[in-house]
């Protein structure tokens, strides 16, 4: 017996069932449009990188350090539009047969659902804390003339990554709770 007659036949569905399965690829334009939008992300990157260097002698510590925490912002949305690309992809279209390939991500081989969302969670977290470094930062100008920020608006920022906190504190609980005990599985 070869190895082919041991690989199963694929399930042959009725229609109805085989019309809604097909269905989870009108997803793929989706993460077709993520990508352009990883494009434009990589020119943002390019364009504020130019502008830093072109700039970087007419420039304070302090507009040098917040155009760096850009540069490290574009790289975390960045990253954020990887994990939904690819994690999204592999969990609710198709598998993207990358077993054994040496640039396959480490978190790609355990990914299902609960997992993107915690993950997706973290990186939101991590994006609102640059956007809130920079708001303090800045801050300093608050009340002068051309300052953007109000104590009201540092305080709703603040509050709103604390809720980003908590929503990615819940969303961890409600999934390890979701989890069969491991002691009990033993």
């Amino acid at each position: 017996m070869s190895a082919r007659d041991h690989v199963a036949a694929p399930v042959r569905l009725r229609p109805l069932p085989a019309f809604i399965f097909a269905a989870r690829w009108l997803q793929v334009p989706l993460y077709v449009g993520l990508i352009l939008a990883q494009v434009v992300y990589v020119y943002l990157f390019g364009k504020e990188l130019w502008h830093l260097i072109t700039h970087a002698t007419e420039f304070s510590e302090q507009q040098i350090m917040l155009v760096v925490l850009g540069l490290i912002d574009v790289v975390m949305i960045s990253n954020l539009l990887i994990m939904v690309i690819i994690g999204g992809y592999e969990t609710f279209v198709s598998r993207l047969q990358l077993k054994g390939h040496p640039d396959q991500p480490e978190w790609l081989s355990h990914v299902n659902a609960s997992v993107l969302k915690i993950k997706l969670a973290m990186a939101i977290i991590g994006i609102s804390s640059i956007h809130l470094l920079r708001t303090f930062i800045e801050a300093g100008n608050v009340g002068t003339p051309g300052s953007t920020y109000t104590v009201t608006g540092i305080i709703l920022q603040t509050v709103i990554h604390t809720v980003f906190i908590l929503s990615a504190i819940g969303i961890a609980l409600v999934d390890r709770m979701s989890q069969p005990d491991e002691e009990a599985a033993h």
